[in-house]
């Protein structure tokens, strides 16, 4: 199915200046006030996910987004390839909802996979993975007796908190649309946006509509208090709700220690964070195109690459995330590299060395630190901005675009050297409000994010300091290399291999078995409050050691890729899933409670979908039983029956919370790889 196109010239996108930053006006009166049960804040597969759980349990759900488009990556993020391991995909071991979402991609195309792709076996427009996820919403609603209150273009700017500081009583959002006379959303890329989003008042571009969240009444006149009236949970793209709520949390990479041992630093660097990436698609043509050279280009065309020989083709690197395919039923080659390119066919782009853009120091990170929003006022009252640095976004947008330059006309190559990089012009770069970004500039609604705030969980046995998924508990990483045993200390790398030694930590530990006699275990850690499951490689789109990135020969920050590579099928334990400090709030997504190194694995579609389920149907179980999330975990490793009630529901909701065969017997996933 193709539908019309607009575009316009690539010129003209891109505007160079950007709102420059304030702080909000004062708060004015909220225009209206909403009832929820969850406040759900993103609405991306996470988000999407929680809601749909608990709409299917009858809830009142307050959805808010700032896009207006549910789903995230495979929709306002334009990274509609579905990142699947063959193994999980084989047996179709996803969560009810994510099935559910397959299906109807299926259904509406007619096929699963309609652009034909190689990177997954389901690639498709993102303007249709919004419609086909809102249905799927809508339905669960209707289905559940559920109440969905859907909030697009929408932001939280403020939380009440209790003066405990352990409870979120209500929130302040604002909902933005074009004023009177001025272009639709999405018209503008969201660096020239982004701030007036936040502020409260009217501006040419919007008018402002500030909503108050507040937990739905209790008409009931017999019902004893409850722990929590409400839940609040964290489903952002950059873990927004847990910057300006100011719990715990970390940034970028973790120092070495046993337990992340292969960190390329050994303090940490909260700086360097995976590159973001602005998607957009473009179309192959009968005839040449005219491609008019962005003004910026120059600045950015050091950076271009096809990054590896076995990568250096066109036709790989439009089919491998081809959305629309003009001939769906042409044979196909074995070889990427001759893949056929038909007239009509839609490519959508993520690539590390073309649009990713991959800042790591403190002139130019994205997302700001702690000590920066303090430093900018956005932790002051009424001072949240969003928590991220426009300049940079700018700057990913600029990228993104020069990169398509690149594709279509480009004759460099910044890590293969000349003679590699030819020409494609029979190219158009495809934007306009219809086309599949469903932006007038043609880049992605949001960019793509791999990592954003990480919680550090509550003090849990065995880590006082704050639970933490790492590269241990899921990484297959030949830990005997010489690298650990010289990088480590003695005591950590005995340390190291007594957790990798599974039933036998104790011996290790005691001296009683050496780490050169330790058999180490082949699957993940196995966490006894598990609600989710994941599968993926630890996958990094590593930051650049200057500023900007695209500074010639500019280079990957070194050592960074040492933890990358396959992982055992693992599991979302709950307690990655509560902060501390506040008692009702739950986190989803990618702001869970991982290390750099796990958050690599842990940011895909499906795991998503998993993290977002366990966290609807965690908050409500949590109001039904009168329990807050955390006592149903602070017994650990003691039984929790309540904690085993919620498993045997997720479970019996077709909600998996471990793989098959998981147990701690089990030493062997050796079926998996």
């Amino acid at each position: 199915m193709k539908r019309s196109l607009i575009t316009i010239p690539l010129t003209l996108i891109l505007l160079e200046s950007t709102i420059p930053l304030a702080l909000a006006a004062p708060p004015r009166q909220p225009d209206k006030t909403e009832e929820c049960e969850l406040l759900i804040v993103g609405g991306g597969l996470a988000g999407s996910a929680a809601a749909y759980e608990a709409l299917l349990a009858g809830r009142t759900v307050c959805l808010t987004e700032i896009t207006d488009w549910v789903g995230g990556q495979i929709s306002s993020q334009g990274t509609s390839a579905l990142d699947e391991k063959a193994t999980q995909r084989k047996l179709l071991y996803y969560p009810r909802g994510y099935l559910e979402l397959r299906k109807r991609i299926e259904e509406h195309y007619g096929r699963l996979n309609p652009g034909r792709c190689w990177v997954s076996e389901s690639c498709f427009y993102p303007y249709d993975g919004h419609k086909i996820l809102f249905d799927i919403l809508k339905d669960a609603a209707k289905k559940g007796k559920g109440n969905l209150k859907w909030f697009p273009a929408t932001v939280i700017k403020e939380l009440d908190i209790s003066s405990d500081g352990k409870q979120i009583q209500s929130a302040i959002a604002i909902q933005h649309q074009p004023a009177k006379g001025t272009p639709p959303l999405n018209t503008l890329p969201l660096s020239r946006t982004i701030e007036d989003t936040y502020r409260y008042e009217n501006s040419p571009q919007f008018d402002k509509t500030i909503i108050r969240f507040v937990p739905k009444k209790n008409n009931k006149s017999n019902q004893k208090p409850r722990p929590a009236d409400w839940y609040v949970i964290e489903a952002t793209e950059t873990g927004e709700l847990i910057g300006l709520a100011d719990v715990p949390y970390r940034l970028g990479i973790d120092p070495r220690s046993y337990l992340e041992p292969s960190s390329s630093t050994e303090k940490g660097d909260r700086f360097c964070t995976q590159g973001f990436t602005y998607t957009f698609a473009m179309e192959a043509t009968q005839q040449p195109q005219p491609q008019t050279m962005p003004s910026f280009y120059p600045q950015y065309e050091p950076y271009y690459s096809y990054e590896l020989p076995r990568l250096a083709s066109f036709n790989l690197v439009f089919s491998y995330r081809r959305i629309h395919s003009a001939k769906p039923n042409q044979p196909l080659p074995g070889d990427f590299k001759q893949y056929p390119i038909n007239p009509g066919d839609i490519s959508m782009q993520n690539w590390t060395w073309g649009n990713d853009y991959r800042p790591g120091t403190s002139q130019d990170n994205l997302i700001y630190t702690r000590e920066q929003l303090q430093e900018s006022g956005q932790l002051n009252p009424g001072g949240w901005m969003g928590g991220l640095r426009t300049e940079t976004l700018r700057k990913g947008e600029e990228n993104a675009l020069g990169f398509y330059y690149w594709l279509a006309a480009g004759t460099t190559d910044s890590q293969l050297g000349n003679n590699v990089k030819t020409p494609y012009p029979n190219l158009r770069f495809v934007n306009g409000l219809k086309s599949p970004m469903g932006t007038a500039h043609g880049l992605s609604k949001y960019p793509y994010m791999r990592e954003g705030r990480r919680i550090v969980g509550r003090p849990s046995y065995a880590q006082p300091d704050g639970f933490t998924v790492w590269e241990i508990d899921i990484s297959r990483n030949n830990f005997r290399q010489e690298y650990y045993s010289q990088n480590l200390s003695p005591e950590e790398y005995r340390r190291l291999w007594a957790t990798l030694s599974g039933l036998n930590a104790a011996s290790v530990i005691s001296g009683e078995l050496s780490p050169e006699q330790v058999k180490p275990r082949s699957r993940a850690s196995i966490f006894p409050d598990s609600v989710g499951i994941g599968f993926y490689a630890i996958d990094f789109h590593p930051c650049m050691e200057k500023s900007p990135p695209e500074t010639p020969g500019n280079r990957e920050r070194e050592g960074t890729r040492k933890a990358q590579g396959a992982t055992f099928p693992f599991q979302v334990p709950l307690r990655a899933m509560i902060p501390q400090k506040i008692d009702n709030m739950l986190v989803a997504g990618k702001s869970i409670a991982t290390s750099h190194t796990a958050a690599a694995a842990y940011r895909v579609h499906s795991f998503e979908w998993s993290v977002g389920a366990a966290a609807g149907t965690t908050a409500d179980f949590a109001l039904k039983n009168n329990i807050l999330p955390y006592q149903l975990v602070d017994d650990l490793p003691s039984p929790e029956p309540q904690l085993e009630a919620l498993q045997r529901r997720l479970e019996e909701n077709k909600n998996p919370v471990a793989f098959p065969n998981t147990s701690i017997l089990n030493q062997s996933w050796e079926e998996w790889k």
